[in-house]
């Protein structure tokens, strides 16, 4: 730029009016720069406006088409996980885990794991179908007790299976109800046994 074409109202920098020029550069060089940078600002606002409408246009036409910004965040999850999916630290940490899943699948150490819990799974579901059979059994004694004696409740009663299952009963509410009272560790039963 020639310094004829620099326009003299332009104000002067700190550093042409103090005196001091930044190094290697004269005071027509300086007040060129500023000139350019003033010119560059300039540019950035008019784009920064320029930008500006150009979103506002472009919500707009997205209101137009339904586009909510919950649905483009969702369009952008959705592109970005993709692109994730595809990138190729995403293939070889898939690969990774897959390897480590049909090793680890495929030792002594959780095949032996793997067969314990599943004995183990059945024993407690045989346990519970016998504790189930169990029940049904003395209920059922207890349902023959009573026609037998007429619905009498006094027979069913002294059956040996309503006095095992009411001394439990009693012994429960007394573990759980006698020590909350501060009374001692002694049974309202002889009976200790437990559910």
């Amino acid at each position: 730029m020639d310094s004829s074409e620099h326009d003299s109202s332009m104000p002067s920098s700190g550093f042409a009016t103090g005196g001091d020029l930044p190094p290697g550069l004269t005071e027509e060089e300086v007040e060129e720069i500023q000139l350019e940078l003033t010119k560059v600002d300039d540019e950035i606002q008019t784009l920064k406006q320029v930008l500006t409408a150009k979103e506002r246009h472009a919500a707009e036409l997205k209101r137009r088409l339904g586009i909510s910004p919950l649905s483009e965040i969702k369009q952008n999850f959705t592109k970005g996980w993709q692109e994730i999916q595809c990138s190729s630290a995403y293939m070889r940490t898939s690969q990774t885990v897959g390897d480590l899943n049909r090793r680890v699948t495929s030792s002594n150490v959780y095949k032996k794991t793997q067969e314990t819990l599943s004995q183990a799974g059945q024993v407690t579901s045989a346990a519970f179908s016998t504790m189930g059979t169990a029940i049904r059994n003395r209920l059922g004694e207890m349902s023959n007790l009573s026609m037998r004696h007429s619905l009498s409740m006094p027979a069913m009663r002294n059956s040996p299976s309503f006095k095992s299952f009411e001394d439990k009963v009693e012994n429960m509410k007394y573990k759980v109800m006698g020590r909350s009272n501060g009374e001692g560790s002694n049974s309202p039963t002889n009976n200790d046994a437990t559910f």
